[in-house]
This record gives C-alpha cells, structure tokens and sequence, in this order.
C-alpha cells in the first residue's frame, strides 16, 4: 500500500512537470521583430581612398618664420590638401623672414615645381626659391614662411 501511495505521489509529480515544459515551450506572446539599421555605404579601404586622391611623393618640411602661432600647423594642412607629404611642421631658427622660401634640398625638380605651384611662387624667382642640398633632413623641400604669407593667394584662399 506504500509503495503504491508514493508511486501515484510521483506520478502526479511527472505529470505536473511534463505539463510545466509543455507550457512554457508552447507560450505565445507577442513576437519580437529585430530590424538593424540600415548602414549607408561600406566604407572605403584605404587602398581605393589612395586610387582616388593619391599623395604626390614629394616630402614637406615645414617652418614657421614670421611667428604667427599655428601658422606651421595650417600649412602643413594646406599643402596635405594638395596631396603632399608633410612629414614635420616646426618654427624656423628665428622669426625675421620677410619672405616665404622653398629651399630645394634634393634634386626633385618636379616636387619643387608642385610646391612652388600650389603657394603662386614663380620657379625662376630666385629670392624664394633656394637649392641648398641637405641629405641629413630626408626632406625633399623646406618651407619657411616669412611675414609675407598673407599675399600669398592659394595660402589666403585656404586660410579663409
């Protein structure tokens, strides 16, 4: 007779506890919809950024001469939007240059023609334009500014 109790005790126990699970693997409510959000584009790799804009290989020093702060800083933006390389943006050895000069201290014609370019400087200006070698640098041109930057246009233009 004991046995027979708890055997129908564990009966009823099984039978609530299949009656349990088949609840709640059975629930119903109300379903959750999962939306991500839609991304605008891929981006780009950097690869195909390059392709599109390529840097010019032409390496820029470039020095602060007339003392204005920042100024090394805002061309060296501006001679990045022109796809150069500014590898270092400093003062010069003293503030007194009266005109910006684009120093040659390699033998990349073509990157000097690209700079002189981008700021209105004449090639022929010899004033401005120096061919001093330095392969201690590992710069192709240096840049001084002198208190002269605000007559220069492109530099102006960019500024603005």
């Amino acid at each position: 007779m004991l046995v027979n109790s708890a055997i129908a005790i564990l009966s009823l126990l099984l039978l609530a506890f299949i009656f349990s699970f088949s609840n709640r693997q059975i629930q119903t409510g109300v379903p959750i919809e999962i939306t991500f959000p839609s991304l605008p584009d891929t981006p780009k790799l950097a690869i195909e950024i390059y392709e599109e804009n390529p840097i010019l290989d032409i390496e820029v020093e470039i020095l602060n001469g007339c003392g204005v702060p920042g100024l090394a800083e805002k061309v060296s933006n501006y001679l990045r939007s022109q796809q150069m390389d500014v590898v270092r943006s400093d003062n010069a050895d003293h503030y007194n240059y009266d005109q910006t000069i684009l120093i040659l201290r390699n033998e990349n014609l073509e990157g000097l023609k690209k700079v002189s370019q981008s700021f209105g400087i004449n090639e022929q200006d010899e004033l401005r334009i120096k061919h001093i070698p330095d392969e201690k640098l590992s710069v192709d041109i240096t840049v001084i500014i002198g208190s002269d930057f605000a007559t220069i246009k492109p530099l102006v233009d960019y500024l603005k």
